[in-house]
């Protein structure tokens, strides 16, 4: 009986050490979203991949949650100072986001980052700038706010 427990534990205790928290970052767009991961442990965001901003648009976010071990999902949204009672777009994503998904939602300032990845894809001599831009912006805002919660 003590082995049966000892066991138990020991399987919990396994499982519950390969379950990370990994960040999702997004960069929400009316025709396509950007996204990019980060793990727990080294808190570097990669690109990931870009999203069709359609009717599935959240059900595959939700496969990525699951898939991914996310538990933060950083959205990029204009952080305008005269801001009153606007609610951008990113926003209500969030909130649906929080709504059907077991994670934490939080906004990060998102200005300027699809011109700044533009810039870092043609220093880099990539291909398709515009293919690729949305997932850059996504990994931008992910890695800032990553690096304020550092």
């Amino acid at each position: 009986m003590a082995f049966c427990v000892l066991a138990l534990v020991i399987v919990f205790f396994t499982k519950f050490m390969d379950e990370k928290n990994n960040y999702l970052g997004l960069d929400w767009g009316s025709v396509n979203v950007g996204v990019a991961i980060a793990d727990e442990e080294t808190k570097v965001a990669l690109a990931y991949t870009t999203l069709k901003n359609d009717k599935y648009l959240l059900e595959r976010i939700g496969k990525i949650v699951s898939s991914e071990n996310i538990a933060n999902v950083i959205i990029g949204i204009p952080s305008y100072v005269n801001r009153k009672e606007v609610e951008y777009e990113g926003e209500k994503l969030g909130q649906l986001i929080q709504k059907f998904f077991p994670v934490k939602v939080v906004y990060q300032n998102e200005m300027f980052t699809t011109k700044i990845a533009q810039a870092r894809l043609i220093k880099r001599g990539e291909k398709n700038i515009s293919k690729r831009d949305d997932t850059e912006a996504a990994r931008i805002i992910l890695q800032e706010w990553l690096d304020v919660k550092k």
